[in-house]
């Protein structure tokens, strides 16, 4: 029966990579819960030896004249009978037969070995998936729920698991259904009581981020770098790159011969449009940029108040760079940190009305 059990922890351990210390350690407890299913009461002084691929299970008595308790005491006789030395205030080990186990107590130990399994595969799990924490991953939607959130398939092989991509992480317009594969970005991956869940998305900015370093070799080999984005799903991103060696085109090498290598971000995102900046460790210069595609005559980075600047811009170049509904206003503002108040030239001199804030995405 040893060469039995420690043949299928080998088989168990090739085949789900559950190591074998860790089933032996499971099945120990499974034994020692099996035993006092068995015999309905004490077993802090019952242990399972294991040695050379062999299971041993025994019970610790000390040898008295008069056994008051034979969970724990034995007759100098018995004790005689397992080793010849036993004396009075000795401690044997006497074996234990497995085998005689009821099926009640049986059936404990199976359920203490399953869930063994179970856990080994979910801390595997979590193990896994936590490595890939803000990495792009390619699944397959396997349920829509009325509410809107997904249930998505990710992994290959063995190694595979269920994520949840919640409506309030889809992209507004996007629409899936049941087998389409997806590519979605890993936010966090939680332990919880049904094992680890992987949450994903498709609105978040470091989706953008990992395409741009999907598609350009540039920022994968540290020659550009993605400083900062601002994100609304769906509709527009601002991306500002910066170049860590002379003579290197940050924007250029993101935007690619032909465009092509912004166009396949833009596919992946479905059309959304992506403005590419440069940063700049100069703040004036940086929300100059970051006001794109607008012309800006100068920015006044004001004294006395938490990073807030004044913009002018041409009067024409009012409404282009403020944005639609004040969107590219609002993601210069987050991609840099800094309330941005806009003026054109006509108005260039009136009082600085308070700036509003806007959050900074990272």
């Amino acid at each position: 029966m040893n060469a039995e059990i420690f043949a299928a922890l080998a088989q168990l351990e090739k085949e789900r990579g559950i190591p074998q210390t860790y089933m032996v350690e499971k099945i120990t407890q499974a034994l020692v819960a099996a035993y006092k299913k068995d015999k309905d009461g004490y077993t802090d002084n019952v242990f399972v030896d294991v040695q050379d691929n062999k299971m041993s299970m025994y019970v610790q008595k000390e040898v008295v004249e008069e056994v008051f308790s034979p969970a724990t005491e034995i007759s100098l006789d018995e004790a005689r009978k397992i080793t010849a030395r036993a004396e009075l205030g000795d401690l044997v080990n006497v074996d234990v037969q497995t085998k005689d186990f009821g099926r009640i107590a049986a059936q404990t130990a199976k359920q203490v070995i399953i869930q063994g399994i179970r856990e080994a595969e979910r801390g595997m799990v979590f193990e896994s998936f936590s490595s890939k924490e803000h990495e792009i991953l390619t699944g397959t939607v396997l349920r829509i729920e009325n509410s809107g959130d997904m249930t998505i398939r990710i992994g290959t092989g063995s190694d595979k698991t269920d994520a949840l991509m919640k409506a309030s992480e889809r992209v507004a317009g996007e629409e899936f259904k049941e087998g389409d594969t997806i590519r979605v970005y890993v936010v966090e991956v939680r332990r919880n009581n049904r094992g680890p869940q992987v949450i994903v998305s498709r609105t978040h900015p470091g989706l953008v981020k990992r395409l741009f370093e999907l598609n350009v070799p540039e920022i994968e080999n540290g020659l550009v770098e993605v400083k900062s984005i601002a994100r609304e799903a769906g509709s527009r991103t601002k991306i500002a790159v910066c170049a860590t060696e002379e003579n290197i085109d940050a924007v250029g090498a993101c935007v690619g011969p032909r465009g092509g290598r912004v166009g396949a971000v833009v596919d992946e995102l479905r059309g959304e449009k992506i403005d590419i900046v440069v940063w700049s460790d100069e703040p004036e210069q940086f929300v100059a940029s970051a006001l794109a595609p607008a012309d800006v005559e100068s920015v006044t980075v004001l004294p006395g108040m938490a990073k807030a600047c004044r913009v002018i811009v041409p009067d024409d170049q009012l409404s282009l760079a403020i944005g639609k509904e004040g969107q590219n206003a609002r993601l210069a503002a987050r991609l840099t940190g800094y309330k941005i108040d806009i003026k054109p030239v006509s108005q260039a001199d009136e009082a600085l009305p308070e700036a509003e804030e806007a959050p900074v995405e990272e």
